[in-house]
């Protein structure tokens, strides 16, 4: 093979049409590549190129005087968001106004003449105002999350799990790794750990809130876990870590958090001094990790069709 002929780059997962955080130089042909462009960057070689290269098309006499020089390296340019992407408890927010909204209309359609005096007198049922309830629980965390976020300590809300109609609370990204948190707001109630078995039955590890057991909501966050880490599967030495964080609860003064099949379970503070431990991952790296986790869980929007009528848990 002669050299000057163009050879088209081998797909790769290593290969990831981004928009560049950076300006870069094209390391098949030479062009520049401003900030903010859609390009091709190679994780594995940290080079960028046009996504539509003119080497590809170029004469083979233009291609050998534009061509860049096959070592040509250009700096790590992911693409960029702000520090907090997202608004937290949006989905419920939108979930919980479209139940009230939908109420209001029907009962108002059903009883004409006393609709109003009906609405005045008899709240919103529990399977709605749980939705304005788990809100207020991700604001809460949400802010908290917000006031930490930096170069170092990035935070996605509310993100969207594809072809479903769940979603993520927070997902965020820092030194030590990226920890999958879903917000809990079970008032006044005290989270446990219980464990049955271990003798005659298998050893089984059961979340208890307020003296009802929850396990449920350990199963969904190990769901989310898996979806994570599937989409972090070229990044393996990235730890991936689910919280479960309970917002209002009823926690001793000593002790109260703890860890129930891989999940940890713990109050805001608590989660604030967990996020603050030093890692290896560094500020690029942690900008990198949050653009991808922001293409594998896109922002919410808001729903076209009726969501089932399943309360928050």
């Amino acid at each position: 093979m002669s050299e000057d002929a163009v050879v088209e780059p081998t797909a790769t997962p290593a290969v990831k049409r981004m928009r560049l955080r950076y300006a870069g130089i094209c390391s098949r042909c030479g062009a520049s590549l401003e900030a903010g462009v859609t390009a091709d960057y190679d994780r594995t070689s940290k080079t960028v190129a046009c996504v539509e290269c003119p080497a590809r098309r170029a004469l083979p006499e233009r291609a050998e005087a534009t061509a860049a020089p096959k070592h040509a390296i250009t700096r790590d340019a992911p693409p960029e968001l702000e520090v907090v992407d997202g608004t937290a408890g949006g989905s419920a927010v939108r979930e919980f106004n479209r139940r009230h909204d939908a109420r209001q209309q029907r009962v108002q359609a059903n009883h004409p003449k006393i609709g109003k005096f009906l609405l005045a007198v008899f709240d919103d049922p529990q399977s709605t105002t749980a939705w304005a309830t788990g809100a207020v629980g991700e604001q809460q965390l949400g802010g908290m999350l917000a006031g930490l976020a930096g170069p170092t300590l990035r935070v996605l809300h509310d993100r969207r799990i594809p072809k479903t109609t769940a979603n993520i609370d927070h997902l965020v990204v820092c030194s030590s790794g990226v920890f999958v948190v879903d917000a809990k707001r079970y008032q006044d109630a005290r989270p446990a750990l219980r464990v049955e078995g271990g003798l005659i039955r298998p050893r089984q590890e059961l979340l208890v809130v307020g003296g009802r057991e929850r396990t449920k909501l350990v199963e969904g966050m190990q769901k989310q876990l898996g979806l994570v880490r599937a989409a972090l599967a070229d990044q393996p030495d990235v730890p991936v870590h689910g919280v479960l964080c309970f917002v209002d609860a009823d926690w001793p003064l000593i002790g109260g958090s703890f860890t129930v099949q891989g999940v940890s379970v713990m109050w805001p503070k608590k989660l604030k001094a967990m996020l603050a431990e030093a890692g290896p991952l560094d500020a690029d790296r942690i900008a990198d990790l949050q653009w991808q986790l922001h293409e594998a869980f896109p922002r919410q929007k808001e729903r076209t069709v009726p969501s089932q009528d399943v309360p928050p848990t």
